[in-house]
């Protein structure tokens, strides 16, 4: 009987030996991370972490401390780099932060640029009528400064001693036939400012008259009135002002990233708000050689016919540089490239939650979207949302600063 019941209690020792062994071994397996390797087909897992906070890390799965979330696992194969720079996220995290990509598309880029301008008066199109004699202001045709006159149009009679002796010197020299005497009274005159037709209408009359008429030497519009009837002149006083509004500027405020491309004779279309539904064309005439060092912006002037007087000094214009025209181009969304003040770059998406940062040269921007001149090609995918995710595993790595360059695991 004895020898029986210590025959049971052998069996009984070597299987809770034999138990304990298995249940250590089957712990070992679930947790490799403890010192034994997993087994073959299981991914080891290094730690968890939060991806929020990437630089805390957790012995055991759970519940983030910091967000309303569950901590993700750090595997032993991702912190090996497949690729230089490549950055590898678990596939659940890329899916819940809502990483979004796009494609890098090979597209037809518009060459407009729109800016904001106004309408000023053309400075070649102004003209000044001054009196080159002293006198009084006798009789003013036109006496209201914006009134519209034509060319040839009578503006004010003078009566001026000078002009008026000038004159029977003339007329003297021309009943006396001294042709001497004659021409230099003639060169008197027009120095005086009388017109060659006023020259001719006095030797076939041969009496000098007492008011000299002024006559508006171009169209346009009474800019100043500088005199008024019965007023004293002296030499070099302006009686009139005129502006010829039939062409006007269109001074542009442009970028001066984008001024650069502006030349001469470029086709410019500009939009004014009081003639809504009219484009008026014309060219660029002149790019102002100096930056506004409060806006970074570079003036550009347009040259623009206006017969109907429809654009006036001072309206605000919508200016359009280089309509019509386009390219080819490499485009991505803007927000998908990340500026760091010294390099742009994107990320680019490789599939399996692996990517890798990208050095790029951008071109221009329109309408939300970036030129790539280099760095990506037509079709591969790049971050559009979600950046911030990608950027703290790339700083946690150190993968971002070395942007590009090859690494070996555990560097």
């Amino acid at each position: 009987m004895k020898k029986l019941l210590l025959a049971v209690a052998v069996v009984v020792v070597v299987g809770v030996a034999a138990g304990l062994w298995f249940a250590r071994d089957s712990m070992q397996a679930m947790n490799p991370a403890e010192g034994e390797p997993a087994a073959a087909g299981e991914r080891e897992i290094l730690y968890w972490y939060d991806p929020m906070r990437p630089d805390q890390r957790f012995d055991q799965p759970g519940k983030s401390p910091f967000m309303d979330m569950a901590l993700v696992p750090k595997y032993a194969d991702q912190d090996g780099v497949a690729g230089a720079g490549v950055i590898t996220i678990d596939p659940r995290v890329v899916q819940n932060f809502g990483i979004r990509t796009v494609p890098v598309e090979r597209a037809t880029m518009s060459q407009e640029l729109r800016a904001a301008g106004s309408v000023m008066v053309d400075e070649n199109r102004i003209e000044s009528v001054q009196a080159r004699s002293a006198g009084w202001v006798e009789r003013l045709h036109v006496q209201a400064l914006n009134d519209p006159v034509r060319k040839g149009q009578l503006l004010a009679e003078i009566y001026s001693p000078e002009m008026f002796s000038a004159q029977q010197e003339f007329v003297l020299a021309q009943k006396a036939g001294d042709a001497a005497l004659s021409g230099g009274a003639r060169q008197r005159l027009r120095l005086l400012g009388i017109s060659e037709a006023q020259l001719a209408q006095l030797e076939k009359s041969g009496e000098a008259q007492r008011r000299v008429s002024y006559y508006a030497p171009r169209t346009g519009i009474v800019a100043e009135l500088g005199v008024r009837e019965g007023a004293q002149l002296s030499p070099g006083m302006s009686l009139y002002t005129l502006i010829d509004l039939s062409r006007v500027w269109v001074v542009a405020e442009v970028p001066e990233a984008l001024a650069a491309g502006l030349a001469r004779g470029a086709a410019v279309d500009a939009r004014v708000p009081g003639v809504p539904d009219r484009r008026f064309a014309g060219t660029v005439d002149y790019v102002y050689p100096e930056v506004n060092p409060a806006t970074r912006t570079v003036r550009v002037r347009a040259v623009l016919d206006n017969p109907k007087l429809e654009l006036k000094p001072g309206m605000f214009a919508e200016v359009i540089l280089g309509h019509g025209s386009s390219r080819e181009a490499l485009l991505v969304p803007s927000e998908a490239v990340i500026r760091t003040g010294t390099r742009a770059t994107v990320i680019v998406a490789e599939g399996e939650g692996r990517f890798r940062p990208v050095t790029v040269s951008l071109g221009s921007e329109r309408d939300g979207r970036t030129e790539i001149l280099d760095g990506l090609e037509a079709g591969q995918q790049v971050v559009s949302s979600g950046q911030f995710l990608i950027d703290s595993e790339a700083n946690l790595r150190g993968a971002y600063n070395r942007m590009g360059s090859a690494a070996e695991a555990g560097q």
